[in-house]
């Protein structure tokens, strides 16, 4: 089978891989659309792990099962992290702090023709696809849970101020997340395009990243890697607000410390998402509340995915792309 194996940006080869042979307790899972996510791009990030064959969103058929609650012909998403369920972490609902869950995947990776789906995210990872949610919108679940998670950690409430540092697609989810809360959202982004985007998808006012912002935010979400936007989150969370790293920068942030003590900041970090975000996920897609389909602005053939990064990475008129393998 066809697969795309990354060295940096620039350099993701597509070459031939063995197809994977399952074994009891295990599916096959034939590819449909796999997207590209952000921190795939980070290559400060992803250099040093490689090369790889990356890719964890996911929605394909299952064309093999030796499980007995999948049959061949399903359209699931796959997810490629899954918790043990029996940890300290996991039993504290503190999933994604489970090392299992770090440790684990699918085999060999989401940029491929064919995955072989471990017999452990088979029990806790396979989400059957409604019918009114087709495979390019099914990729976004893992995206879209990751948001619900994050505001889950500074828990947003109706009647707060919420500003998001970066419109691209995880700030694009965490401003319609915010609003089904009944939160105020403020986005910042330094591209107009994004800016208008944000407008679309609900914000309730936007500003360049650039300009001097007199707002106070009860919860400020950070979804750029840009190290300004952690000074400038500093300068704009309310006494007793909090801060969440969803994107995080290359470099370690200094904290102003008597500003964090005096005002009684938090200033905490989300990754990744347990089960019940997935689930939950998948049903605020399927019910139409959050809007992913008008986020994905490429579909690309599988063998173009060099040309997809490339695109990703840019951050230009784009958003969101989608491999189909």
């Amino acid at each position: 089978m066809k697969v795309a194996r990354y060295y940096n940006n620039s350099d993701v080869r597509l070459e031939d891989y063995p197809k994977p042979e399952i074994n009891d307790g295990e599916v096959l899972v034939k590819v449909k659309a796999s997207g590209i996510c952000g921190t795939d791009v980070m290559e400060w990030y992803r250099v040093k792990k490689g090369p790889r064959i990356l890719g964890h969103e996911i929605t394909g058929d299952i064309v093999e099962s030796k499980s007995q609650k999948y049959k061949v012909g399903q359209r699931v998403f796959v997810s490629h992290h899954v918790p043990c369920n029996t940890c300290k972490y996991c039993l504290a609902n503190n999933h994604t702090a489970c090392e299992t869950l770090h440790k684990g995947n699918y085999d060999p990776g989401g940029y491929s023709e064919f995955v072989r789906v471990p017999r452990i995210n088979v029990e806790y990872g396979i989400y059957v696809l409604p019918d009114n949610v087709s495979y390019e919108d099914g990729t976004l679940i893992e995206p879209v849970a990751c948001v619900i998670r994050g505001q889950g950690v500074i828990d947003v409430k109706e009647g707060q101020t919420v500003l998001i540092l970066g419109s691209g697609v995880s700030g694009l989810l965490n401003i319609q997340y915010a609003k089904l809360k009944g939160a105020t959202v403020i986005v910042t982004d330094i591209d107009e395009y994004r800016l208008k985007r944000a407008k679309e998808f609900g914000a309730d006012q936007v500003f360049f990243a650039n300009q001097e912002l007199d707002i106070k935010a009860d919860k400020i979400i950070i979804c750029t890697g840009a190290f300004a936007a952690v000074k400038q989150a500093f300068f704009c969370i309310d006494k007793k607000g909090s801060i969440l790293l969803f994107a995080i920068p290359n470099k370690d942030i200094p904290i102003p410390t008597v500003d964090f003590w005096r005002n009684e900041i938090t200033i905490t970090s989300s990754y990744g998402a347990a089960p019940i975000d997935l689930e939950q996920a998948l049903e605020l897609i399927k019910d139409g509340k959050i809007n992913v389909n008008e986020i994905i602005t490429h579909t690309l053939p599988f063998d173009d995915i060099q040309e997809g990064f490339k695109i990703v990475a840019e951050a230009r008129e784009s958003l969101k792309v989608v491999l189909k393998p």
